[in-house]
């Protein structure tokens, strides 16, 4: 299966009664599975899931912590970008030149980097003292 094709069925899954936009995201583990995740609101909006939240939670369950793709699809009239927590989450699992490619459900694609969504991210070597 393909990132795209995973993506997009797990897209179906969504749980998104309040605001109706649902998003699915695939991410690909150094192991070369593919794991998928969905958005999963909830009537308290800042206690919802992102998309690529939940493929990353499904890679990290499965045992694996190297992330060497994503995609993001959406019904949006343009690709829409993770949102920021999204692109740190991105960059704890992935290089910064690991491809994000970001997806509406009419066929219109557009590719960055992890590095080139977070250019300022925060980092472990932030951590030391």
């Amino acid at each position: 299966m393909s990132l795209q094709k995973a993506a997009t069925e797990v897209r179906e899954n969504a749980y998104a009664p309040y605001s109706g936009f649902q998003v699915g995201a695939a991410v690909r583990g150094a192991s070369g599975t593919i794991y998928a995740g969905c958005n999963v609101e909830n009537v308290a909006y800042p206690e919802g899931t992102c998309a690529e939240a939940g493929a990353i939670a499904a890679m990290v369950a499965a045992g694996e912590t190297r992330l060497t793709g994503v995609y993001v699809i959406a019904g949006s009239p343009m690709p829409v970008t993770p949102c920021g927590g999204c692109r740190q989450k991105l960059a704890e699992f992935g290089a910064p030149d690991v491809v994000v490619t970001m997806a509406t459900t009419g066929g219109v694609e557009q590719e960055t980097t992890i590095g080139d969504l977070l250019p300022g991210v925060f980092s472990a070597s932030h951590m030391d003292g």
